[in-house]
């Protein structure tokens, strides 16, 4: 399965806005672009679309902005992917709307199960994981300890036990 350019820079911006969601700050399209090194026009598309199917709410104005319209824990990456992908299906058969009997293997397609698993499998990591699992995640990632090596900051050995914390 490949993730579209869509639901990876959509993920992206709603993941910054997680970020400030306890501060009930909004964010401008503009700062989101600018933080994810995103493309603008790109970016005002998907934030629309988001808007539109309730995931996220636009204060007009000078200080407008956008922010999530409800709680990081409460909006899962399936969300955001049916908004701006629609729905996980890897082959026609496994969609929600496929007819009995339009294809001429139902009866005994050998690998039809496959992909049902498949799917099964991606929709369990999508709707399981939320953007508040993902925020947690980022944070971490941001201050972890950085290990550098030692000779780096101008010593002379090289060792595994010549590791600092940065």
């Amino acid at each position: 399965m490949k993730v579209s350019t869509r639901v990876h820079y959509g993920l992206r911006a709603m993941t910054e806005l997680a970020q400030v969601y306890a501060e009930s700050r909004v964010v401008s399209i503009a700062e989101i672009a600018r933080m994810e090194s995103l493309p603008l026009a790109y970016l005002e598309q998907l934030v629309g679309e988001l808007r539109r199917a309730g995931l996220v709410e636009g204060t007009r104005g000078v200080r407008g902005g956008y922010r999530l319209s409800r709680a990081p824990e409460e909006i899962t990456v399936g969300d955001i992917y049916r908004v701006l992908e629609g729905e996980v299906a890897p082959v026609e058969c496994t969609a929600e709307g496929y007819l009995q009997g339009s294809c001429s293997m139902d009866e005994a397609c050998p690998s039809r199960s496959v992909w049902g698993r498949v799917q099964q499998a991606i929709l369990g990591v999508l709707d399981s994981t939320s953007l508040e699992d993902i925020r947690r995640a980022d944070l971490a990632h941001r201050y972890a300890p950085q290990f550098v090596p030692i000779e780096s900051l101008g010593a002379q050995q090289s060792s595994p036990e010549n590791l600092v914390p940065a």
